[in-house]
């Protein structure tokens, strides 16, 4: 059957199922969606049911614009939306897309241009014809979530251009009807970074994540040459779990090399992706390193992100349906499901998950209704990979700065600016608000102010606990005073040369950002400490100052190396992790909704990720493996 032919057919079950009233104009496929165009869109408005009950029929994603015919002008739409939305919403902007029939409303409070039940929206369609989005305009003001924002804007009618393909790639008929999964190991297996895996079957190809690997020259990329890949433009979808460069640093080379097609991800994930990976390019220049893609191609990803909220069943070929799960390791991760054909095999790939407490994300999900093959991170899947408790690692933190602090010294902290940062972020302003910790700046540098702007962006992906704080402006402890933004060389000097402080700083392994330049500064002195709160991965120079090394060589101008004392105090505090240890790693398995017939166990050093298949395989009797990289499983 023609894609036309689809389409037909879709429209003719969506016309028998509307009221006669409603008159439908079009329907096509953008993305992974059914659009449904009418020139009443005010009955869809005031009956949310029927939405639902066509995406049931269909059993497909359904979005109904308004007819261009119908929309009322911008300027009087704009006028009424304001009249409409009560003050107390704070609208900070309109935006009209006649593209795609939408306005956008950014807000301080969403939940106030909503309505009870979606009623304000209701009444704002039924006067204006434009479908509604609202989006949280961020307490922390944002350069990059303003640039993306503007960017999808203003881009408007490429990416409808670009969806309406990627829909018929999508819908199209399956080329064979030969059943088989397998997946190829292109990166990330017995080792940490450059994760990378390809999912195949005769009808599609799904990459899920493309990293690099921190600290490494030499094998620091996945295998995306190998027969199983190419042609890059040969893929349907990329899949990105979670936003940290050794998941995503390599995606926009895809689109340097032809890739032309989706990604796949959270909201949150997409915005942290683009703010990391132009910090990769700039850091990278700065270090007279080269990258392989330029700012170009960061935009193309973010042109190309199809964005899915967890929970949300998607096509995302003619044979493989994708799921994202709440992964509880940063903000907007994911656990990818995919379900291959109609209930012929399901693969769930884990990414980095957390299965514990922590003060930002509640734990993983575990309810996936069938899993026959699971494939999980091993970060710390070591027989002696026991994390204290976070109450523990918080307790040992406060006892590290404020040493630090009666010794005159600077307490200086690298972290991912991604999930690690805000966490210490958190402990830090609890212990100076409760006079546990004597108060001084926290200075912030490398992108660490931009990633937590976009978690106040994004609360809906934290837990009850700090998303009511966020609701609350005043109660926000991102806005805490004691927070200073490092916004030029000018001031990270003044910070360096001045009073007692902590400095949060990237990157986290110490391989890039300005933690280098104070550490060069900052670390002959022993009045100062250096204090690690994250995995520090083999070559990284986090990893060698974490052995005791007590000199080391930092890039310098002119393309010179300095060799610097590390007389610093140096502490290494476990329990801060987004990642699952041994214990939740295996609590995890016994807990899952489903039981997988095959367990894989990858990112982690080899010898963890063999530890840790041979125990699963002992507890739950099931075919368990740590493949390598190139090695390609066959599931069915």
């Amino acid at each position: 059957m023609t894609i036309e032919e689809k389409l037909d057919e879709i429209r003719d079950q969506v016309v028998e199922e509307v009221p006669n009233q409603v008159e439908i104009t079009n329907v096509d496929f953008e993305g992974p969606e059914v659009v449904i165009y009418t020139r009443d869109p005010r009955e869809f408005a005031q009956n949310g049911d029927m939405v639902r009950e066509l995406a049931k029929k269909l059993q497909k994603r359904v979005t109904v614009r308004p007819d261009s015919n119908v929309l009322s002008d911008p300027e009087k739409a704009d006028k009424k939306i304001k009249e409409i939305v009560p003050d107390d919403a704070g609208i900070t902007g309109i935006y009209f897309d006649s593209e795609f029939g939408e306005a956008t409303v950014e807000a301080h409070k969403p939940g106030l241009v909503i309505g009870k039940y979606g009623s304000t929206l209701r009444e704002i369609t039924k006067h204006i014809g434009w479908s509604i989005e609202v989006i949280r305009t961020p307490p922390i003001e944002s350069k990059i979530i303003e640039s993306l924002r503007e960017y999808n804007r203003s881009h408007s009618e490429e990416r409808k251009k670009i969806l309406k393909r990627i829909g018929k790639e999508i819908h199209r008929d399956p080329s064979s009807k030969e059943e088989w999964v397998r997946t190829t190991f292109l990166g990330g297996s017995r080792e940490v970074g450059r994760s990378s895996y390809l999912l195949s079957t005769p009808n599609s190809k799904i990459l899920i994540d493309c990293g690099v690997k921190p600290g490494s020259n030499s094998d620091g990329t996945p295998y995306l040459y190998v027969p199983e890949v190419t042609p890059i433009d040969d893929l349907d979808a990329v899949v990105l779990t979670h936003s940290h460069l050794d998941h995503s640093g390599l995606i926009p080379l895809l689109y340097k090399y032809g890739y032309d097609g989706p990604v796949y991800c959270t909201a949150p994930t997409r915005d942290l992706m683009a703010l990391l990976q132009l910090d990769y390019i700039d850091i990278a220049a700065r270090d007279d390193r080269k990258v392989p893609y330029n700012s170009k191609m960061v935009r193309e990803v973010v042109k190309h992100a199809i964005t899915l909220e967890y929970g949300e069943v998607t096509d995302i070929s003619p044979d493989i349906k994708l799921t994202l799960h709440n992964a509880g390791h940063i903000l907007g991760s994911s656990m990818a499901h995919f379900h291959v054909g109609e209930g012929l095999y399901n693969v769930t790939f884990t990414g980095d998950f957390n299965f514990g407490k922590s003060r930002l994300f509640d734990s993983a999900s575990r309810d996936f209704p069938r899993v026959e093959t699971l494939i999980t991170e091993s970060t710390y899947g070591g027989s002696k990979d026991y994390q204290p408790s976070r109450k523990e690692a918080e307790n040992k933190l406060k006892k590290a700065v404020q040493n630090t602090i009666n010794r005159g010294g600077k307490a200086l902290i690298p972290a991912f600016a991604v999930g690690r940062s805000q966490e210490v972020m958190l402990v830090l302003e609890e212990q100076i608000r409760h006079n546990k910790i004597d108060e001084v700046p926290v200075y912030l540098d490398g992108m660490i102010w931009d990633a937590t702007a976009i978690h106040t962006a994004y609360p809906e992906y934290l837990n009850e606990k700090i998303k009511s704080r966020i609701f609350h402006k005043e109660k926000n402890p991102f806005l805490a005073d004691i927070f200073k933004k490092v916004d030029s060389q000018q001031m990270r000097e003044k910070v360096m040369e001045g009073d007692p402080c902590v400095i949060l700083s990237t990157s986290g392994m110490l391989s890039g950002g300005p933690i280098l330049e104070y550490l060069r500064y900052l670390g002959p002195e022993k009045e100062n400490s250096l204090t690690f709160v994250g995995y520090q991965a083999e070559g990284t120079l986090g990893r060698r100052i974490e052995k005791g090394w007590d000199e080391v060589s930092l890039p310098g101008s002119n393309e010179k190396t300095n060799s610097v004392k590390i007389n610093l105090n140096v502490n290494s505090i476990e329990g801060f992790s987004g990642h699952s240890d041994r214990k939740d790693l295996v609590k995890f398995i016994r807990k899952m909704k489903s039981n997988p017939e095959r367990i894989l166990t990858i990112h982690g050093d080899e010898q963890k990720c063999i530890d840790l298949a041979s125990t699963l395989y002992k507890k739950f009797h099931v075919d368990t493996r740590a493949p390598k990289n190139l090695e390609t499983i066959r599931f069915l």
